[in-house]
């Protein structure tokens, strides 16, 4: 199977020319705005797809790896499918079924990933401005970011195991692989993103990444398979929570980005997202970089959306309801051993007997703050106990004098 997927990167495959932005900039600045025409080269999986099929009907269901391959060959074999069809409305429907949809509800019957969404852009426009502290609002440059975080990165490794690098051409403003993160050159930073990009990107994104290329059984734990997709992104997104490197503004702007999905799905095209992600707050540059998230391989001409952006919120309320069950049920171990490879939080529960007979190794590394269990313990337990305590029974702030 990881021999069938080398080659499957949906990201890299559905990227735009770098020269897409300025070229769509130039035209907005001059009020004469055109539709991004993005040619995708024709990609052939036939031969991976075949494979892929092989893999399912050879893998015993009855036994968890053999479920896991059977789960992870077909999700590689989707994703095989929308790089094929790369370029046309057939993505959309690929999309939906790797990553789903933001109408979906969040994990335990709650509202919709949407409806997630916009109570926390609705939260994010409330705040007093006012209260960010001055050194939040100073921009740091991506050079700048680059050398801090190799830094921090080399000291946490004690030697050079992951490389920074600056890349012009990424979509998004920060990538990270197994041994490499990169930056997108050019790009504006902030410290909350220095935090979140080492808890987000170094601590999780690549961290599983290499102790998946430990397992001696199972090295496919080292891909970034769809779908996991959910999973590692509700993990990355928790990390920053937990550690306190998220602030309104990264909510603000996952939530967005889902909104946008919607806008796309429901008949926004390319422009009019473009317009949407402008009207919120963001530069010309984000805007543009954000709309582009959401038509990566899909047509700009509205009714189409890459999806991917929509698991953010539903990974990280799948997460937290996770460790909150792990605390509960006496199996925090099975928290640090979400840091063993790539996987989703189905896996690991059905993995549970693998890990204790060795068949699956443990992390080699692992976030500082997954180490610490008591102080994780504390924070779950306490978060547990609060939310019983329903904030709509208290009506006014007078409520609080008796508190």
């Amino acid at each position: 199977m990881v021999q069938a997927a080398r080659g499957i990167k949906l990201l890299t495959l559905a990227s735009w020319p770098a020269g897409t932005e300025g070229q769509f900039l130039g035209g907005w600045t001059r009020g004469a705005p055109a539709l991004p025409q993005i040619d995708y080269p024709k990609q052939d999986f036939a031969d991976a797809r075949r494979e892929f099929d092989a893999i399912m009907r050879e893998a015993d269901a009855d036994h968890p790896l053999g479920q896991y391959l059977i789960d992870s060959a077909r999700s590689w074999g989707i994703a095989a499918e929308l790089a094929e069809a790369l370029g046309t409305g057939e993505v959309t429907r690929h999309s939906i079924r790797l990553y789903g949809k933001p109408d979906e509800p969040l994990p335990g019957d709650g509202p919709s990933t949407r409806e997630a969404a916009q109570h926390f852009i609705s939260i994010a426009d409330e705040l007093d401005q006012a209260l960010l502290a001055p050194s939040e609002q100073v921009p740091i440059s991506a050079t700048s970011l680059w050398l801090q975080l190799q830094r921090a990165l080399d000291d946490y490794f004690e030697g050079r195991v992951i490389e920074v690098v600056l890349d012009p051409e990424l979509i998004s403003k920060a990538a990270a692989g197994a041994t490499r993160i990169r930056l997108r050159a050019g790009a504006a930073f902030s410290d909350y993103d220095r935090d979140q990009l080492l808890q987000h990107e170094a601590f999780v994104h690549s961290i599983t990444a290499l102790n998946g290329r430990e397992q001696p059984v199972l090295q496919s734990l080292s891909l970034s398979s769809p779908r996991t997709t959910a999973t590692q992104e509700g993990l990355a997104t928790f990390a920053e929570q937990i550690t306190g490197s998220i602030d309104i503004g990264r909510m603000k702007r996952i939530s967005l980005r889902i909104e946008a999905v919607a806008l796309a799905l429901d008949g926004a095209d390319f422009i009019e997202v473009f317009r949407y992600f402008l009207d919120a707050g963001q530069t010309p540059a984000d805007s543009f970089g954000s709309a582009q998230r959401v038509f990566r391989g899909v047509p700009t001409t509205g009714g189409h959306a890459f999806t991917k952006d929509t698991v953010y919120l539903r990974g990280l309320v799948g997460v937290h309801t996770f460790f909150r069950w792990a605390l509960q049920a006496q199996k925090l171990h099975l928290c640090r051993a979400l840091f063993a490879g790539k996987m989703t939080l189905a896996d690991i529960v059905r993995f549970e007997p693998l890990f204790e007979s060795g068949v699956l190794l443990p992390p080699r590394w692992m976030p500082p703050w997954i180490k610490r269990a008591n102080g994780l313990a504390g924070m779950l337990a306490f978060s547990l106990f609060a939310n019983r305590i329903r904030l709509d029974a208290i009506a006014h702030s007078d409520d609080f004098v008796h508190l």
